[in-house]
C-alpha cells in the first residue's frame, strides 16, 4: 500500500489534493458518504450539495462535498430535519462562516490601524524638542519643593 492515507471506507484519500478539489466520481462519493448515487443526484438537484463538473457534465465530488453529504444525512436521518430545513441550515452555516471571515479581516485591519497610530504617535513624540512645559491649570495647587527635598 502507498503512503497515502486511507479514508473511512478503505479508499485512498485524494493524496494531497485540497479539500475542495473535485476528484471523486459519483459512485465513489456515494460509497464514501454511505449513500446511493441517486441520492447524490437528488441532493444536487435540490441544491444541497453542488459538485464540480467535468467538460462532459459528469459530477466530481470533493472531500468537502462528501463531508457536506454526511452532514445532510445526519441532519435528515438522525435529527429528523426535512431537506428544506437542511438547505436552510447549510445556508445559515455558510453565512456564519462568511461573517467569521469578514470579522477576521476587520480585526486584522483594526490591528494594522492601531499599529500605524502607535507608529505615528511615536514619531510625533520623537519630534519633540523638549519645548513643551508642563502646565498646571489655574486654581490647582502646585507643590513647591527645594532642590534637595526630592523623594
Amino acid at each position: 500500500m502507498s503512503d497515502r492515507t486511507i479514508g473511512d471506507f478503505g479508499f485512498p484519500s485524494a493524496g494531497g489534493a485540497p479539500d475542495d478539489a473535485p476528484v471523486y466520481v459519483i459512485s465513489v462519493a456515494a460509497t464514501l458518504a454511505g449513500m446511493h448515487p441517486q441520492t447524490l443526484r437528488q441532493y444536487d438537484r435540490l441544491g444541497l450539495v453542488s459538485p464540480g463538473r467535468t467538460p462532459g457534465r459528469g459530477r466530481r465530488y470533493s472531500a468537502r462535498d462528501i463531508e457536506m453529504l454526511r452532514q445532510v444525512q445526519r441532519l435528515s436521518q438522525d435529527e429528523g430535519v426535512n431537506l428544506a430545513g437542511v438547505k436552510r441550515i447549510l445556508e445559515l452555516e455558510a453565512h456564519v462562516d462568511a461573517l467569521r471571515s469578514r470579522l477576521a479581516e476587520l480585526v486584522a485591519e483594526l490591528e494594522a490601524a492601531r499599529a500605524e497610530v502607535g507608529r505615528r504617535e511615536a514619531q510625533v513624540h520623537q519630534s519633540y524638542k523638549r519645548e513643551i512645559v508642563p502646565f498646571t491649570p489655574p486654581g490647582s495647587i502646585a507643590l513647591w519643593r527645594e532642590r534637595g527635598d526630592r523623594p
